[in-house]
Formats: C-alpha cells, sequence, structure tokens
C-alpha cells in the first residue's frame, strides 16, 4: 500500500519520523501537560520555571541529562497543599457516627423503624436524608383531632331534558341515535326513484402518480366559499361516479376569486370549468383555463367594474373576449410547451363577475361552450336565465365549443339582483339532471332556497343528489343575495 501504510492501517508518522516514550508528538500532551490542564495551573514560558513547583531542568552543554522515573500517569495533585480537605469535616462525621454504632453493638437504626413504632412509612414526604447526628424527634402531643366533618346531602332539583330538536329537512338519516350523545350524520345523499344507482356514493380507485402526476394529485372533491357583506358563496366540485370508477381524474375546476383592488371597484369572480371527455389532458385544462381566467380578468378589473355599474354591455363584452382570447392563447401554449396537442386541454368555462359594492345589483356573466346558469327565486326555478335555447329536457349533448379553439366568449349582463336571490352557475353535470329531474329540483330548491345560506359540509351532501344514469363530474358555484 506504499511507504505510508503498514500492516495494521496508515503509519500516524511521516515517513522520516519516529516518537520514543519520553518525547511527545506535536499532537499529544505530555504526562505533564495533562496534569496542568487538569489542575489548572499556568504552563511555564520558554525562559521561566513553573511557580511552586520546580521542575527537571534541561540539560545544558555541560551539563548531563537527569533520567526521570518512569510513571504511568500523571501525579494529581491539589493545587495548595498547605489548604486542608474540603471533605475532611464530612468524612469526619461518617467515621463518628459509623464508631459510635460499633462501640454500642446497636444496628444502624432509621427514624421512625423499630419497637413501638408502625410496620408502614409515615405518611407525607420523607426529608432528605443528612449525614451526622440524628435529629431528637419531637414530644408526643396531646392534641386529640376532632371527628372530620361530613356534610349533610342537600337535594337539588334536576331540570327535565329538553325536548330534541326537530330533523332539519333534506338530512338522509331518520333513524334514532344509537345511544345518548350520539355524533349526528349526513349518511349518504338521496336519491330519485325506488332504488340508488348502481355506483357507491364515495371515493373509489384513483389515478396513478406514475401515469400522471397531474391526475392523481387532483382530488377527489373540493369544497370552498366567500362571504362580503350580503354576499354569500357556496362552491363544491365532485368526481363522477363514471370517473370514480375506471380510476380517472376529476375533469371539472372551480375558481372563487377576488379581483382588482380593494374598494367599490372589486369583483367576485365565480368561475367552473369543464374538462372534455374525450381530451386526455382535459383535467389540467379545465385548472388551466380557471387560473389564466382569473389572471386575465384582473388585469382589467377596474375597467369591468365601471361597465357593469353603467350597464355598458358593448364595453363589457368586448373587455371579456379580449380576455377569453388571450386565455384561449396561453392555453395552447401551455399545451406545446409540455409537448402535448392543444385539443388534449379542451374544456369549457363559465363564470360570474359580481361588484361588492352593494350598491350594484347588476351581475356579469360569460361563458365558453355548454353547462349551467339557473336562478331560484321566490322557490321557482329559472333555467333558461343565460341559455334561452335549452329545452329542458334534460338530455346529454356532447357537441359543445371548448377552450382553446374556440376563443370566442358569450358575454351578457344580468338583470339586477332582488334579496334572496339565489344565482346558480354549475357544469352540466348538475345542470343536465337539474333540468330533466323534478325531484332533484324539489330537493335543491328546499334546500337552497329558505333564505340562508347552508355550511359548506351541508353544500357539499346536498349537490351530490343522485340521479340514476348521470354519472359525469357535477361542480357548482352559487350565490346567496341576502335579505335586508
Amino acid at each position: 500500500m506504499g511507504n505510508d501504510m503498514n500492516a495494521a492501517g496508515p503509519s500516524r508518522t511521516g515517513p522520516h519520523q519516529t516518537t520514543t516514550p519520553h518525547q511527545a508528538t506535536p499532537h499529544q500532551a505530555t504526562p505533564h501537560q495533562a496534569a496542568t490542564h487538569r489542575t489548572g495551573l499556568r504552563e511555564p514560558g520558554p525562559h521561566e520555571s513553573a511557580p511552586h513547583e520546580p521542575g527537571p531542568r534541561e540539560p545544558g552543554p555541560h551539563r548531563p541529562a537527569a533520567v526521570e522515573p518512569d510513571r504511568s500517569g500523571p501525579e494529581l495533585r491539589w493545587p495548595d497543599a498547605q489548604q486542608p480537605d474540603p471533605l475532611e469535616a464530612t468524612w469526619q462525621s461518617v467515621d463518628q457516627v459509623f464508631n459510635d454504632q460499633s462501640e454500642s453493638d446497636a444496628p444502624f437504626a432509621v427514624p421512625g423503624t423499630g419497637p413501638g413504632t408502625s410496620a408502614n412509612p409515615p405518611a407525607g414526604p420523607v426529608p432528605p436524608y443528612a449525614y451526622g447526628p440524628t435529629p431528637q424527634s419531637p414530644p408526643p402531643s396531646t392534641y386529640e383531632p376532632t371527628p372530620p366533618y361530613v356534610p349533610v346531602p342537600v337535594p337539588v332539583p334536576v331540570p327535565a331534558p329538553a325536548p330534541a330538536p326537530a330533523p332539519t329537512a333534506g338530512y338522509a338519516s331518520e333513524e334514532p341515535a344509537a345511544g345518548a350523545g350520539a355524533v349526528r350524520t349526513l349518511g349518504a345523499p338521496p336519491h330519485s326513484g325506488p332504488k340508488p344507482p348502481l355506483y357507491a356514493p364515495e371515493p373509489r380507485e384513483l389515478p396513478s402518480v406514475r401515469e400522471d402526476p397531474t391526475a392523481a394529485l387532483t382530488p377527489d372533491m373540493v369544497v370552498d366559499g366567500a362571504g362580503y357583506g350580503a354576499l354569500t358563496v357556496r362552491a363544491a366540485s365532485v368526481r363522477g361516479d363514471s370517473h370514480r370508477y375506471q380510476g380517472e381524474p376529476r375533469q371539472d375546476s372551480l375558481a372563487v376569486v377576488r379581483l382588482g383592488a380593494d374598494g367599490p371597484d372589486g369583483l367576485l369572480l365565480l368561475a367552473v370549468a369543464d374538462g372534455v371527455g374525450s381530451a386526455a389532458r382535459s383535467h389540467v385544462g379545465s385548472q388551466e383555463a380557471c387560473r389564466l381566467a382569473a389572471m386575465e380578468l384582473d388585469a382589467v378589473s377596474a375597467d369591468l367594474a365601471e361597465t357593469v355599474r353603467t350597464g355598458d354591455r358593448p364595453g363589457f363584452a368586448a373587455l371579456v373576449d379580449t380576455a377569453v382570447g388571450r386565455v384561449a392563447t396561453l392555453l395552447a401554449h401551455r399545451a406545446r410547451e409540455h409537448g402535448d396537442d392543444p385539443a388534449a386541454y379542451a374544456t369549457t368555462l363559465r363564470a360570474l363577475l359580481v361588484p361588492l359594492d352593494p350598491r350594484v345589483r347588476t351581475r356579469g356573466f360569460l361563458a365558453v361552450g355548454d353547462g349551467g346558469t339557473a336562478l331560484l327565486r321566490g322557490g321557482e326555478w329559472n333555467l333558461t336565465l343565460t341559455d334561452p335555447e335549452h329545452d329542458g329536457d334534460g338530455m346529454i349533448d356532447t357537441r359543445t365549443a371548448a377552450l382553446p379553439h374556440g376563443h370566442r366568449a358569450r358575454a351578457l349582463l344580468l338583470a339586477p339582483a332582488l334579496p334572496g336571490d339565489v344565482l346558480v352557475l354549475c357544469t352540466d353535470g348538475l345542470s343536465t339532471p337539474l333540468a330533466g329531474d323534478a325531484e332533484m329540483r324539489e330537493f335543491l330548491g328546499s334546500g337552497w332556497g329558505r333564505g340562508a345560506a347552508p355550511s359548506p359540509a351541508d353544500f357539499l351532501w346536498q349537490l351530490q343528489y343522485r340521479v340514476k344514469s348521470y354519472d359525469d363530474d357535477r361542480t357548482a358555484v352559487v350565490l346567496w343575495e341576502a335579505v335586508p
């Protein structure tokens, strides 16, 4: 292994260096130096001797070197031999205790034990053991404790239990609780018809990360919401039964975003996007469409707020058309960056622009492709609010415009909203069964048309009302106009 290696490993000395038992290497301390560090003495300089402890002198030119005795270790000494051992008094007291006991030929006694004492140790904390003479016990006390006070129980009237609250309309579970204090659950979502759909209403197979990370990281369902003064928003998106069964991702997306600066020019953007089922990357396209729409509409939010406030429909349509055209261009560019065909990102887009100024009651609407916009007012549904051509038969139509190839948006200014209105923006996973099933309209009307918005969890449960043969993704953003 070379000149620096031997049988036991690499040599710790140089090629031409050797060490003797009485010669220290530059990195080793001599026994005298080690003892110096342990006792805290200062190491003497090159021209002075150690105080109080003269050591052997170095051999001069005419003086033989002194031979030091071989010591196995350093000599440990007290810093000052004139001072007594600080523990001497303690050792003397210990010796005195044992000497006294040996003279009396009596065993060592522990206080509190022996004849006439209880075998159990005394109650309370045991004092720390101390060396030295045992203190004398105090004389017995003549105090006799009085019997303990026993309070006489006083009967306290117990109020009768309050009657259980009546079940809320729309909840699925009507069976009594299994025991006192049981947590109430919503149970499975209700359904139309005598039998529920074949698939179970819960998450099933998941996409594989190795096949498509973006699909695997898309949640099975999401729930969101917001509240601004008289405006309350609930939003949810749920993966459809068919996608759950086949292990495919949810292709719908949603956005609840505030646009613009603080103040009267602020806007709420409520958006839903439905990825086209035949497009391989439509789940990415729907997410990107919502994100890009928020960015592009925010850039012109002040102008949009002005056109909505003044009722300038042509100006609003021009701004929306420009923003949606940019969304389409950026979405196609994103697909090409990742080596995909832009058609694989095909998705619809539908949005509402709601002014945060409570004096402005007009709402802006834009859409690319199908979906639904419904108004629930006074318990009555209006399903043709933005789609007058919709015949309301609940038939599924697979023909629709979609981004990024379809880059022209329909833009409308909706009539002023009234207190108590409920505005529903949704994908066709909800709009189609809502138009074709009266039981669903009755159920959602009773849950959403009572004046107050449900909690986010209740809203998610209500949105999952099941209608047989409608197994697509379902997404809705609902706006409640508060009653003053």
